[in-house]
């Protein structure tokens, strides 16, 4: 793929009624200093102002359905740029993200960059989300890159269209497994937890892992080196964060044991859902 000195990015965002937050999202990425930058929207079918809002800012809003990785794949698609940025519609960029994955991938053998996440909110239970999140930064096995060279990204056929949750590491790893290295910005993504509720995260934990199967069969090594689905093995190796704020550490671990319950429960419903369906 030729290069240019300054070649387009297109940052491609999926919604489904996110009125309360995209307008945010749009507006850190109107504020990079990198500008030359295309918006993408793909809505899957909101009942709500997103697409109102998105339309002051991009005239590239289109609707695809039904899950993440069809909408992400189809911007890709309608996209123009060198590289690609997927983006949930959640999320706030630091000024300079865009330019520094760029300079980055000046190095030819960089495929992918990852852009470090850093949580905020509102609410009680969102504390020990944004505390959880601290420990994985600068993990990996746990963040995902999400800004991609797109000749790469087409290689690899995208996002698997069969994995619901975890295909935000499905791809980055298939592609590390192929020899493409990954890079990593100094700048955030800002997170936007809102008002986080641990009883409908743990019914999102269910939802996603009832489809997990293929990706665990795809990653056991990974999958693995995280340690057990509570205790993971960054935990471990960030102990002291841990008694340091023992608050805050018990609260995080009571999120994770609901939201780690749901994760269960839906693997095997969905081994059972699977097995049944192979036998009918």
């Amino acid at each position: 793929m030729k290069k240019t000195k300054n070649p387009l990015v297109s940052a491609v965002i999926t919604t489904r009624n996110e009125e309360g937050v995209i307008e945010d999202l749009l507006k850190s990425l109107k504020s990079q200093t990198y500008k030359n930058l295309e918006i993408i929207l793909v809505d899957n079918y909101s009942t709500d102002k997103t697409c109102e809002i998105a339309r002051k800012y991009t005239k590239h809003v289109y609707t695809k359905s039904p899950e993440r990785s069809a909408q992400r794949n189809y911007g890709v698609e309608k996209s123009k740029g060198e590289y690609v940025l997927i983006l949930d519609a959640d999320m706030q960029l630091e000024p300079e993200v865009i330019k520094e994955a760029v300079n980055l991938t000046k190095d030819k053998t960089v495929g992918g960059v990852i852009i470090p996440e850093r949580s905020f909110g509102k609410g009680f239970w969102t504390q020990f989300k944004v505390f959880e999140r601290e420990f994985y930064v600068g993990e990996d096995s746990i963040e995902a890159a999400r800004f991609f060279r797109k000749d790469l990204f087409n290689k690899f056929d995208g996002y698997d269209l069969t994995i619901t949750g975890p295909e935000d590491w499905d791809l980055p790893l298939r592609m590390k497994k192929s020899g493409v290295k990954m890079a990593r910005t100094k700048s955030f993504i800002l997170h936007n937890e809102r008002v986080f509720n641990p009883w409908k995260s743990a019914k999102k934990k269910f939802y996603y892992a009832s489809g997990a199967s293929i990706y665990l069969r795809r990653h056991p090594d990974v999958v693995l080196s995280h340690g057990n689905l509570l205790f993971r093995n960054v935990f471990i190796k960030k102990w002291k964060r841990l008694v340091t704020h023992p608050f805050l550490t018990l609260g995080m671990f009571f999120v994770r044991a609901l939201e780690m319950s749901g994760a269960g429960l839906g693997f095997l419903y969905g081994l059972g859902f699977k097995q049944t369906s192979s036998q009918a």
